[in-house]
C-alpha cells in the first residue's frame, strides 16, 4: 500500500482531497494523510475506497507475475495490514497473522512515530478475530531474529 502513495495518481487524489500540505515537494507525507484520514469515519472511508481497489489490483498483478516465473516461486508473500477488513483474504491460498501483546504493539507503533494509533486500532479487527480467520498465527513477542525464525517455519510449511 505504501508504494501506492508514490504514484502520481494517488498523490494527486490525496492532494485534491486534503490540500498540498499532504504532499510537500510532490511526495506524500503519510503521517499528514493519516491525520486527515483518521479525523472522521467519512475521511477514513474515502481513503479506504480510494486505496483498497488499487491494492487489490496491484496484488493480483503481482501474483500473476510471480506465478508466471519459470520455475514459479515456492511461495508468494504479500504483507497487507487490513487484509480481512478489506475482504481481500479470499484471494490467497493461506493467510498468516502476526500478533503481539497489546502493550508491546503500542510501544512499537509509538517508536515508529505512528500517529492516531487508537483510531487505527479501532478500525482493525481484533488480534483474536484475525487469528481466528488466519491459516497460521505467529506471535511476535521477541526479537526480530525470533520472528524471522517463526516466519521461516511457516514458509517451510507453505512450500512443503
Amino acid at each position: 500500500m505504501h508504494d501506492l502513495y508514490e504514484t502520481a495518481e494517488v498523490r494527486d487524489l490525496v492532494v485534491a482531497r486534503w490540500g498540498p500540505e499532504v504532499a510537500p515537494d510532490g511526495v506524500v507525507d503519510r503521517q499528514a494523510v493519516a491525520a486527515r484520514a483518521f479525523s472522521t469515519p467519512e475521511e477514513r472511508g474515502w481513503l479506504e475506497s480510494t486505496l483498497w481497489p488499487r491494492v487489490g489490483a496491484s496484488m493480483a498483478a503481482w501474483r500473476e507475475r510471480a506465478l508466471a516465473q519459470e520455475p514459479p516461486p515456492p511461495a508468494a508473500v504479500v504483507e497487507t495490514p487490513l487484509l480481512f477488513e478489506a475482504g481481500m483474504d479470499a484471494g490467497f491460498d493461506a493467510t498468516v497473522v502476526v500478533i503481539a501483546p497489546e502493550e508491546l504493539r503500542a510501544e512499537r507503533a509509538a517508536a515508529r512515530g505512528h500517529a492516531a494509533v487508537d483510531e487505527r486500532t479501532a478500525r482493525q479487527l481484533s488480534q483474536e478475530e484475525k487469528a481466528r480467520r488466519a491459516t497460521y498465527v505467529v506471535e511476535n513477542d521477541g526479537t526480530v531474529a525470533q520472528l524471522e525464525q517463526k516466519l521461516s517455519e511457516v514458509l517451510a510449511k507453505l512450500s512443503g
